[in-house]
Formats: structure tokens, C-alpha cells, sequence
């Protein structure tokens, strides 16, 4: 076992334990309270809201129960290994069921377009759309998988918080050429539009432009070929659930309904949190599943060497998010072809794209995706009925002009019902039993996300690895971030991964008597 820091504690400073304090209760966080658990730190969480999970947590409403974000589990993997390193089995724990079909992609023309996780089954639906990108797509899953092995598997589950380590990968970085984008990638492989849409849009399931991400991400390709798509019997809340369960078997606990309002410093170095309570937690490290920019903007009292609030400002931030929560009334059997995930692709794709992410401006069309998980878990609705998610990306607040939801919420509202009513579920608004809206505002106001982003710092190439903000903070030792906005990103996968980053840089804990 390796022999705790002396920068992390010093004798008499604490009885017996060495102790952390995890700031927010998200995936990210929990993940890393887990491993901070195993490595012998005595953890406590605080989080904002009442339950564990963050941007995955849930909300119940006349029996409907919403998931509140992600809703697509990836590589579970992930979670087995971190089940595993804490001395735990995670399929005893989590009930998690693999889909088939992955999801569906309506086209404005009328086409359909059905992800699987066979590959023949794939290359079937590529030739039934478009025969000549048959060749196209075979190369395209070739470029992911090599994309997989460097950006998921090597650079997504090490520290990347030294220079050298981005110069020695910067060679690789060009024969892979990420500095063309997803769907500049996926145009150069295949024609039909259908296509290249349906082989690009996955960046925007972490907020981000495929105009303008790094085609690194089209690793997403394989990744979801090789591990499949997944969904948690009772949502992503369920997983949540279980993780905190685990962090208070290691001794740990969690603390809900407190803000964090400052990181405490002591001889340079971040000594624990101070709440709106005006209680002060004392801890030997601290890590922030905070969002980067607000952790850096609002909870550290200090001058900022490189994430100033200039920097920050002026960063490029992920999409913002308009999420209709909806339950209908005796639906089960109702819209046959909407299966658990669906995605709508509306009449532009660039020009929308360009709205969002350039213009900052809210268009008049849209592209969304529906959840139903009760396609899959009849849990989430009262039986015999339904329960919804639909989303659509728009702008985020930091714009020329922003938004103002006060005004447009409920009319945009109605042409998102519109879209559905003609092209998805119609007659839906006749079995209406709850619905509940989130804005930018409230990504902003629940989550304290800047600006309402969705997911944090936009994964564009010069905001990826070594450029977005480190996981062992470039401002205060003793402090270390986890989650969407640090390395190696946001989603699942990604905030999960991070906490096994923080997992090779903190040491394991030691026992130091008390004086």
C-alpha cells in the first residue's frame, strides 16, 4: 500500500483516518467517493439537491417517474470495474438490460434509420438506404475502432494533466486527424446525407456540434458495436442509488439540501468546504464534481492562474438543453413503432447545427430525441400508461442574446407538441397526466451549470485531454475535479472514467495517530 502524502495530512490533524469531501453528488462524484472508500478515506458528499445523482437523478410526478438526464448506459464495463475495485458485484446490484434495436432515426423524407449491434445487421440497413456506402461504412467502423483504442481505452482512463503527455500523443493526434471533425469524417466515407448524419450526431449526446468536435469521437461507433447500449431497470437514478448505498457501507456519508459556498485553504493547499450552513468540513482533499467553470468562478476565493473567469467566459460552452418531461394516460399499447429511444431529425442538419452552436439563436425547426422507457421498464408509469422525455437542443446562455425562457418556454414548448403530434405520437396531448419543463434556466439554477449548458466545456479539439480542466487542479493543490468538465469528458462514460483517473492520482490512504 502506498504511504499517504505528507502534503495530504500531517499527525494531529485528524484522528486516526485520513478524510476527503466530495462537492456534488453526480455520477462523477459518487464514482470517485466509491474509490476515495476503497482507498481507506474516511468521504463525505454534499450535493444540492435531495437524492444522489445529479443531472441522473429522477423526479416523480402522478406516479410517473422521469429520468432527469443521461438515459443511455454505453460500456457497463465501467461500472463492473468499479463495482470490482470496491469489493462489489454490480449485476448483483443493478438490474441492467441490453436493447435491441440501440435506436431509431426518423428522416424528414419518411426513411427510417435502425442502430443494432450486429454488424451485418448494420451494413443491411446502410444498403437499404444507400448501396454504394456500403465500402464507406466498413472503413468508417475501421477509423472507430482505432479511435477507440487511442481516445477510450489509452488517453480517456490516464491522467493527461502534464504537457509531455499530450506531446508524445500529438503525432498520433495527426495521423488519426482529429483535427477534422466528426461529420467531416463521416462525409468523406459516405454520400447519402441520411448516412452521414446518422454517423455523426453522436457528439451532441454530450452537447457538442459534430461540425466542430474532433473526430475522435466517431470512437463512439465502436464503442457502442462492442459493449452494446444498455438501460438500468429503474433508470440511471437506480445506479445512483446503488453507488451511494456503497460509499455509506465504506463509512462514508452524504449530506443533501446544502450548497457548497467556498473551498477552504490552509498553507496553500484546499483544507475542505465551507456550506451555506455556514458549517465548515475539514478534509485533506478536496474534489469537486461541481462543474469545472463554476467551481473555479464561484467556489474558490483565490487568484486564478489559468481558468479565470475570462477564460471561461470566453471557453466555448456545450449546447443548452429544452427537456419536456410528459406522462400519458392508457398509452402502453398506443404509437407500436416508438420504441425506447428515438431520435427525430428535423429538415436541416448543418443550418440548424450552425443556429445552435454560431448564431446562438432559437430556430423555428428542431431535431429531438424521445424517451420511453416504458417500452422497457413498466416501473416508470403507472400501469397501462406511459412516460416521456423528449429533448431538444438549443442555444446556451452565453450569447449576444440569449434566450429568454420567461417568455419563449411555453411557446416553444407547443412546437415541439406540434412536431410530435405530426410526425411521432399523435393525439398524445389527449392523454396528458403530468408534464414538467426544463430550461437553460434551470440547468443553470439546479445544477449551477454556467451559462445552462447542458454538458460543460464543448469537446472541441482545443478544449479536449490536456486543454480542458485537469483532474488534479491547476490552482490549488489538494483540490481535484471530476465529472463532465474535466478530462476526459462528459457522459457516462466519461464522468465515470474520470473518477478512475483521480483513482491513479491520489494515493491510498494511511492511518496517522492522533497527537
Amino acid at each position: 500500500m502506498t504511504r499517504v502524502d505528507p502534503h495530504f495530512a500531517s499527525p494531529g490533524e485528524f484522528a486516526q483516518q485520513p478524510t476527503a469531501v466530495v462537492i456534488g453528488a453526480g455520477l462523477g462524484g459518487l464514482s470517485a467517493a466509491m474509490r476515495l472508500g476503497s482507498k481507506g478515506y474516511r468521504v463525505e458528499i454534499v450535493d444540492r439537491l435531495d437524492m444522489p445523482g445529479g443531472r441522473g437523478s429522477s423526479i416523480t410526478e402522478n406516479g410517473h417517474r422521469f429520468d432527469l438526464g443521461p438515459t443511455i448506459i454505453t460500456v457497463p464495463q465501467l461500472f463492473r470495474e468499479l463495482w470490482a475495485d470496491c469489493g462489489r458485484d454490480f449485476d448483483a446490484e443493478v438490474d441492467l438490460r441490453p436493447l435491441d434495436p440501440f435506436y431509431e432515426i426518423w428522416f424528414q423524407d419518411g426513411s427510417k434509420f435502425c442502430a443494432t449491434g450486429s454488424t451485418e445487421g448494420m451494413r443491411a440497413e446502410i444498403a437499404r438506404l444507400s448501396p454504394s456506402d456500403v465500402p464507406g461504412y466498413d472503413r468508417f467502423l475501421k477509423d472507430s475502432e482505432r479511435r477507440y483504442q487511442v481516445g477510450f481505452e489509452d488517453l480517456g482512463r490516464r491522467p493527461l494533466h502534464k504537457l509531455w503527455d499530450l506531446i508524445k500523443v500529438l503525432p498520433t493526434f495527426a495521423m488519426l486527424r482529429a483535427d477534422r471533425s466528426v461529420y467531416g469524417h463521416a462525409a468523406r466515407l459516405v454520400k447519402d446525407e441520411r448516412l452521414r448524419m446518422a454517423l455523426s450526431f453522436h457528439p451532441l449526446f454530450i452537447g457538442g456540434d459534430p461540425f466542430n468536435v474532433t473526430s475522435m469521437y466517431i470512437l463512439v461507433g465502436h464503442l457502442e458495436k462492442t459493449y452494446g447500449v444498455h438501460y438500468a431497470m429503474g433508470g440511471v437514478a437506480a445506479i445512483a442509488k446503488a453507488m451511494a448505498n456503497i460509499v455509506q457501507d465504506q463509512g462514508g456519508t452524504l449530506t443533501f439540501g446544502r450548497d457548497v459556498t467556498e473551498i477552504m485553504v490552509k498553507n496553500g493547499r484546499a483544507a475542505g468546504v465551507k456550506l451555506d450552513t455556514g458549517r465548515i468540513i475539514p478534509a485533506d482533499i478536496v474534489v469537486s464534481n461541481a462543474d469545472a467553470g463554476h467551481t473555479y468562478s464561484k467556489l474558490l476565493n483565490q487568484k486564478r492562474k489559468r481558468w479565470t473567469d475570462k477564460r471561461l467566459t470566453q471557453s466555448r460552452w456545450s449546447a443548452g438543453l429544452f427537456v419536456w418531461y410528459f406522462g400519458t394516460k392508457d398509452t402502453r399499447d398506443m404509437w407500436r413503432d416508438v420504441g425506447h429511444h428515438t431520435i427525430l431529425n428535423g429538415p436541416r442538419y448543418e443550418g440548424l447545427l450552425r443556429d445552435i452552436f454560431i448564431k446562438g439563436e432559437l430556430a423555428d425547426d428542431m431535431s429531438i430525441y424521445l424517451h420511453r422507457p416504458t417500452v422497457t421498464d413498466p416501473s416508470a408509469a403507472p400501469d397501462g400508461d406511459d412516460t416521456f422525455y423528449v429533448l431538444s437542443p438549443v442555444p446556451h446562455l452565453n450569447v449576444d442574446n440569449p434566450v429568454n425562457w420567461e417568455v419563449e418556454r411555453e411557446a416553444y414548448r407547443q412546437k415541439v407538441e406540434k412536431v410530435l403530434e405530426d410526425r411521432l405520437i399523435p393525439g398524445f396531448m389527449d392523454h396528458i397526466s403530468a408534464s414538467r419543463i426544463f430550461t437553460p434556466y434551470d440547468f443553470r439554477d439546479r445544477y449551477l451549470s454556467p451559462h445552462g449548458s447542458g454538458f460543460s466545456i464543448e469537446p472541441r479539439i482545443l478544449q479536449s485531454a490536456w486543454f480542458r480542466p485537469h483532474n488534479v487542479s491547476e490552482e490549488l493543490p489538494g483540490l481535484y475535479l471530476v465529472g463532465a468538465g474535466t478530462h476526459p469528458g462528459a457522459g457516462l462514460p466519461g464522468v465515470v472514467s474520470s473518477a478512475e483517473v483521480l483513482g491513479k492520482l491520489i494515493p491510498d490512504a494511511v492511518k496517522v495517530p492522533a497527537e
